[in-house]
């Protein structure tokens, strides 16, 4: 094995233009990989983590009629005593926090113009909102304000609303009518979340419950959990006949399908990049052993078997290979830290191109597991020692007398 390695070494260095350029394709296709993985691994993280943060926490107890995509108010769409259920539901050992919250349609009027908005309704006093705690003007809401909302930045910039400026809000009832309110903005917050900051806005949740006409009741009672794996058992723990418990599985399908997609599609990727960048190293395998045609047939004469001569060949490829896996690690490696840390700014393009399911924020940063980048490192072996089989058998099948005149007839 010691002398193959020297031979293949050997073989390399005759050409070390070539070989390098060979290994550096292959990384740059590596690279390019391990970047992509990173990327998509990223965004599908960062909608799942903040869907859950923003939108559906772990757990979600509601009425078993409650249709989310109507935001009823119907007082029997609504859970009632949220605030005992909620206690009820902190006190097992899994959960973290649960907090009651309403939702409601609205309409927000700012001069002639208006915009649908979504209220949202919450307990201030709740860790369930330090999410939205960052504020970029303004103060936060008081459980008792009865004028006071907080409204999202993007929305603020949008209709150039600021702090302590008077805002009317149109709202659905439980009765199936309309109430029309002025409230001031007390802050403005910014989640980084540019689709969910220019449609939500915040008011205390007993403020929400009277302008609704809901009474003490809310639309759920939204669950964090110490770990999100354990959502199933908690949920199972919980059911009964009036009630029924969602899991983030449950309420972020669209995402958990996408994952698997791309996760599929990523394979399929790796084998098309890397076949591409692959047939660079054959090419460059073809050329050597047409070169070393007369050293080749030296090799059978003095008794190399074609095994072997085989092996020496694909040795070189493995070599090929290792020079342009590190070089991809290396490149790839720096790409994915910088995506990492600085991420790549993206701004409002998920509110612009209309993306509907997924909660996306005006930051992207990338995520490496150790899984995607074995089987990017496994599969571009697999694919430059599956690609260089072919000049290795040319190698090895050459006649030693036709080989030591040079190919020659």
């Amino acid at each position: 094995m010691k002398q193959l390695l020297i031979l293949a070494y050997r073989g390399l260095g005759r050409n070390r233009r070539r070989s390098l350029l060979s290994a550096l394709a292959l990384g740059i296709g590596v690279a390019l990989l391990l970047f992509m993985a990173a990327f998509i691994e990223g965004e599908m993280r960062s909608s799942l983590e903040l869907g859950i943060k923003l939108d559906t926490g772990h757990l979600q107890v509601r009425r078993l009629d409650y249709d989310v995509a109507k935001a009823s108010l119907a007082w029997e769409d609504l859970i009632d005593d949220p605030t005992a259920i909620a206690r009820q539901v902190a006190a097992l050992e899994p959960v973290r926090l649960a907090t009651p919250r309403l939702y409601a349609g609205g309409i927000l009027l700012t001069g002639d113009e208006s915009l649908g908005v979504r209220i949202l309704g919450i307990d201030p006093t709740s860790e369930a909102n330090d999410v939205y705690r960052n504020l970029v003007g303004g103060a936060w809401l008081n459980p008792d304000d009865r004028e006071g909302v907080l409204i999202g930045a993007s929305l603020a910039a949008k209709r150039n609303v600021a702090v302590g400026d008077r805002i009317a809000l149109l709202v659905n009832t439980a009765d199936g009518g309309v109430d029309e309110q002025r409230f001031v903005v007390r802050g403005v917050y910014d989640t980084h979340t540019p689709t969910h900051d220019q449609s939500t806005i915040l008011m205390p949740l007993s403020k929400a419950q009277a302008m609704t006409g809901a009474g003490e009741r809310a639309s759920t009672v939204w669950v964090m959990l110490d770990d999100m794996y354990a959502a199933d058992a908690v949920a199972a723990a919980l059911t009964s006949d009036r009630y029924e418990v969602q899991t983030w599985a449950q309420m972020n399908p669209l995402q958990l399908e996408f994952e698997r997609y791309a996760n599929a599609m990523m394979i399929v990727f790796y084998l098309i990049v890397l076949g591409i960048t692959a047939t660079v190293a054959v090419n460059a395998m073809v050329m050597a052993v047409f070169e070393r045609t007369r050293e080749i047939g030296i090799l059978a004469a003095i008794g190399m078997r074609e095994r072997r001569i085989m092996a020496l060949f694909l040795t070189e490829s493995f070599l090929l290979a290792v020079g342009g896996v590190g070089i991809g690690l290396l490149l790839g490696g720096l790409g994915v830290y910088y995506m990492s840390v600085h991420g790549i700014y993206l701004g409002n393009m998920a509110a612009d191109m209309g993306l509907t399911g997924f909660t996306l924020g005006d930051r992207l940063y990338g995520y490496l597991t150790a899984q995607d980048a074995i089987t990017l490192v496994i599969t571009a072996f697999v694919v430059t020692l599956l690609a260089s089989l072919y000049p290795a058998l040319l190698a090895a099948r050459m006649e030693p007398v036709r080989a030591l005149h040079g190919g020659e007839a």
